[in-house]
């Protein structure tokens, strides 16, 4: 049996004003990037990848509807998604999923001149990072 390494991530869980869009846009995503489909419940999904899994639920005792990005608390999930290629047809793929591009301007050097991604955020203000290889 491997022993995960200490430190290193387990799950994360993400709660989502709409479970199903949810599933439409982190399905698409996750699935893209390698994750494969690994619980579903009424108001919940999750994806799994190895040892780590996504779970995006719309819990009951959510105290509000909005995420917001730009405030305290979750900034964004970084991906290691691939070569450039990749990293260049998520970007153009990503609005038919739900998802639009930040930083169009500076693509595909937002995070500086030595750093290849793509950002994207999706209808409920979650914003994923898309790191390409080397």
């Amino acid at each position: 049996m491997n022993t995960p390494p200490t430190g290193s991530l387990h799950h994360i869980e993400l709660w989502v004003p709409h479970i199903g869009r949810a599933r439409e846009e982190w399905g698409w995503i996750l699935g893209r990037l390698g994750y494969e489909p690994f619980q579903n419940w009424d108001l919940g999904s999750s994806w799994r990848l190895g040892g780590t899994y996504i779970v995006a639920e719309e819990s009951p005792a959510l105290s509000g509807r909005l995420h917001e990005r730009t405030s305290p608390g979750l900034n964004h999930l970084a991906f290691h998604a691939g070569p450039r290629e990749q990293v260049d047809t998520l970007i153009r793929e990503g609005a038919g999923h739900g998802w639009q591009q930040l930083f169009a301007d500076r693509y595909p050097h937002a995070g500086g001149p030595d750093h290849y991604a793509g950002y994207l955020v999706n209808s409920d203000g979650f914003e994923v990072e898309l790191v390409a290889a080397g």
